[in-house]
């Protein structure tokens, strides 16, 4: 696989896992009894639902061929906490169902790996999803506005913070996931696999 053909493999697993991060989001919400995100269209895991045009296609496609670094998102799923059956941790519910589905995603392929004897670079690719789904879990789990994280602990604790908006908050949580995550992470998946990463 050439540096170009690995980099477009890498951008589209962390957009599809995102997508799929979304997709928890909106079904998590119906569940619960809000139907805001399935009536705007956003309870599919068609992409074109979700996809934001700076971040999902121009953002990162630059910084990953610019400087081999990767930051994006998808469109954050709209959801109305006052409708939610659950009116304690229904918004806590329906951030956790984002990084739980990036998690299962994980463990279905650590199984597939585990148990599995795949071509080299099949290997390759299910390790890369298994490791980016790994990060995305963990950064989305970091307790700052405007991430999961941060309704989560909302929810179970007294703290709320705040970092004057959402753009403080985001540029705080990827120091930290620069700094932290891919040794955090790293040991996760040696769990989950059983081989170091």
């Amino acid at each position: 696989m050439s540096d170009l053909e690995l980099k477009l493999f890498l951008y589209l697993i962390v957009i599809l896992s995102a997508i799929f991060h979304e997709y928890a989001h909106a079904w998590a919400a119906l569940y619960l009894g809000d139907p805001t995100a399935k009536n705007a269209g956003r309870l599919t895991l068609n992409p074109i639902a979700h996809i934001d045009p700076f971040g999902t296609v121009l953002l990162p496609l630059f910084l990953l061929f610019t400087g081999g670094i990767f930051i994006g998102y998808a469109k954050p799923v709209p959801f109305n906490p006052y409708n939610l059956s659950d009116q304690k941790y229904g918004e806590a519910k329906v951030a956790a169902a984002g990084p739980i589905s990036n998690i299962l995603i994980a463990l279905i392929f650590s199984v597939v790996i585990r148990f599995v004897a795949l071509p080299q670079f099949w290997g390759m690719a299910v390790s890369y999803i298994i490791f980016i789904n790994i990060i995305l879990a963990l950064f989305n789990l970091i307790p700052i506005p405007p991430l999961d994280g941060s309704k989560l602990l909302r929810a179970f604790t007294s703290f709320d913070l705040s970092f004057g908006g959402g753009f403080l908050g985001t540029v705080l949580a990827l120091m930290l996931a620069f700094m932290f995550l891919p040794s955090i992470a790293s040991f996760i998946f040696q769990i989950f696999t059983g081989f170091p990463a």
